[in-house]
């Protein structure tokens, strides 16, 4: 056995016994057959024109064969830890069969070919012949092939591995006793694919240019009418220094359908006034698997495990700031031990004097700290909170949430009046752009910098999302501490809050137009661009029920921001009005959009924000009725989507859209 991979377990008739409760199990999962399309055959390492199955938070990851292909096995690995991700096999766990004595392999025809939540099922027919294969993952390290073999009459059979995989530069593929090991160059990484079984042995792997193959050394005996069931393993090891857990085979399967059911069985709340259930459901279990497909567990420099962007743009191979506070607060609510871990994953690199970065990657010299994210970290504590009733991740993360709040006021207050300007530590305009989330948004079209301090620079504006941000954050830090028993430092937030509240509602509110907007530094001037942060008040419940009442009128004017998909970033009537390739300058993000919905809520609109809620879901282009992934921002006028597919934050924002989390009660 190579010494780097486990054992492939091969048990006869093992599983038929697991009875009632499997069956149980599979049915929540099974209601929910090819949310996505996981159908595809990488043409070049790079390619990523299709979805791939993750799970577990691993870094290796799966398709189905594109339709019409009707060998056995899976598409795959595509590694993501390699670089910004690439293929590294065409195919994984072909089976080839051949009856003992014959002339010719046994010809296996295609039955069905699906994704499931935490599953690729393929089955297969011959004659007097029935084989099931599901891909899923034991863990972060180990994909595992289920194979299920069952005939009609008594047969011995020899049964084979088969594999390729792609010629990229400076890998290397070799056999290593019984087992196929895959490197690569300028890497420590390593796959170890193996096959064995108890009772019998896998015999020497057999690698032949790209393709290798692993026999069993004598053949498999199947009775008529039993089922044989056995595994095949690939291993993805980051590095040699990280020993891979061991597997428990005999129970792996019915654990991932048991951990699967749980997710989904919040699924079952998902509910919007006017919307059938079976959609909203729908809409939530694609969140769900999308957010669960994008988890990646802590490797290298980064130390928890966290959920990323999108495994579909090359660019997001990290975790981002403000995209896991939005994680983080619908993970919550079906996988709190997962929140936590995202949010722990972005405050171990907080800096001494509290700064949360951008970014971080699994090589930290990759690491963004020029600007840091909009501050949505004590909302994301709170709703684990909320979820879950943990005082004890609480008190953890209390004085951690208390040094970042600071840390804005201290770099990024320029004239020290209680109200922040977002920033930069470079002094670059771009980088403080970033730093709002809105990269090239209108309203800072005009912005000029200004220096604060060492490694602190602000923009010229403050702007009033970012404020309503840290009152929103001012008053939950008042709740933490409350829970805490901190009552003096409880009444100072509250304190503060009340500041700040009055603030926003005197400096950034024009009453003739009624709308918040940014406020220019050193002068009475509003930046008066609409845009989605005009709604961020009342999101925060900074507004009052006037400023509110007006708010609300221009959100709901389809002129501006009741479109076909409501709540674009800049208002449809703005000159500057670019919905497809605008970026901030238009298209919907879902995250806005969901603020919006429920900023009407909080003050009361609740027919308005439903109606919203319903085209939010129904107006996204094959969301709610195909196979859509989905998308980093939306056309409001026509609900197509752009930018990267498999987006989380927007999975995130569906899923609290339909009442998970405790800002949305229906």
């Amino acid at each position: 056995m190579h010494p780097l991979a486990r054992p492939l377990i091969f048990v006869v008739a093992a599983f038929v016994a697991a009875g009632a409760n499997a069956a149980q199990m599979q049915q929540p999962v099974a209601h929910y057959q090819d949310l996505l399309d996981f159908h595809g055959t990488p043409r070049t390492a790079a390619d990523r024109s299709f979805n791939i199955f993750f799970d577990m938070g691993a870094w290796q990851g799966y398709s189905l064969p594109r339709a019409g292909d009707r060998g056995a096995g899976f598409s795959g690995p595509f590694v993501h830890s390699l670089g910004t991700g690439q293929w590294t096999g065409t195919r994984f766990a072909a089976l080839a069969l051949r009856d003992t004595g014959g002339k010719s392999d046994i010809a296996l025809k295609e039955v069905a070919s699906h994704a499931v939540p935490g599953a690729l099922e393929r089955t297969f027919s011959a004659s007097d012949l029935s084989v099931r294969q599901a891909l899923f993952f034991a863990d972060s390290w180990h994909a595992l092939v289920r194979l299920e073999l069952s005939a009609g009459k008594t047969r011995d059979i020899e049964l084979a591995i088969e594999g390729r995989a792609l010629p990229l530069p400076g890998s290397h593929l070799a056999s290593d006793g019984d087992a196929v090991v895959q490197g690569f160059a300028d890497s420590p990484s390593t796959l170890v694919t193996q096959l064995h079984a108890d009772g019998l042995v896998a015999d020497h792997a057999v690698v032949s240019g790209n393709s290798y193959r692993i026999a069993l050394d004598k053949p498999l005996h199947l009775a008529a009418g039993q089922s044989v069931t056995l595994y095949v393993v690939q291993t993805l090891r980051y590095d040699a220094r990280a020993e891979p857990p061991a597997i428990d085979y005999a129970h792996t399967w019915d654990a991932n359908r048991t951990r699967w059911a749980g997710y989904l069985k919040s699924v079952a709340a998902s509910h919007l006034s006017g919307l059938p259930d079976d959609v909203a459901q729908r809409v939530a279990a694609k969140a769900v698997v999308t957010l669960i497909g994008n988890w990646r567990a802590a490797r290298g420099d980064v130390h928890h495990d966290g959920v990323i962007p999108s495994y579909s743009n090359p660019d997001f191979n990290g975790f981002w700031a403000w995209d896991s506070w939005k994680h983080a607060a619908a993970l919550a609510w079906f996988a709190p031990d997962l929140a936590r871990e995202q949010i722990r994953a972005m405050f171990d690199y907080q800096g001494a004097d509290g700064m949360v970065p951008d970014c971080v990657f699994i090589h930290r010299a990759d690491d963004n700290w020029r600007d840091s994210k909009p501050p949505l970290a004590t909302w994301a504590v709170m709703e684990v909170y909320r979820a879950t009733g943990d005082r004890t991740f609480l008190a953890e993360m209390y004085d951690k949430l208390v040094r970042y709040h600071r840390w804005w006021f201290a770099d990024r207050d320029h004239d020290r009046n209680g109200l922040a300007e977002f920033g930069s530590t470079d002094g670059t305009r771009i980088a403080a752009a970033w730093e709002s989330g809105m990269d090239n948004a209108v309203r800072f079209d005009g912005a000029k910098m200004l220096k604060n301090g060492e490694h602190a620079w602000s923009l010229d504006q403050e702007s009033v999302d970012l404020n309503a941000y840290l009152y929103r954050e001012a008053t939950e830090l008042a709740q933490i501490a409350g829970v805490l028993g901190k009552t003096q430092e409880q009444q100072q937030w509250q304190a503060q809050g009340g500041a700040m509240k009055r603030a926003i509602q005197s400096r950034m509110y024009d009453a003739k137009l009624g709308w918040f907007f940014d406020a220019k530094l050193g002068e009475p001037a509003l930046v008066r661009v609409y845009g989605s942060e005009g709604w961020t008040p009342l999101w925060a419940g900074v507004a009052t029920a006037a400023q509110a009442a007006a708010v609300e009128k221009t959100m709901m004017d389809p002129r501006k921001f009741a479109t076909t998909m409501p709540f674009p970033t800049l208002a449809a009537d703005d000159p500057r009005f670019s919905p497809i390739k605008g970026y901030w300058r238009g298209p919907v993000w879902m995250d806005q959009s969901l603020f919006g919905v429920e900023a009407l809520r909080r003050y009361g609109y609740r027919t308005e924000a439903d109606a919203m809620a319903r085209r939010l879901v129904l107006d996204a282009k094959g969301l709610a009725a195909g196979q859509a992934t989905f998308r980093e921002n939306y056309d409001p006028l026509t609900g197509d989507g752009y930018q990267s597919q498999n987006f989380s934050w927007s999975a995130a924002s569906f899923l609290l859209l339909l009442g998970h989390g405790g800002n949305i009660k229906q």
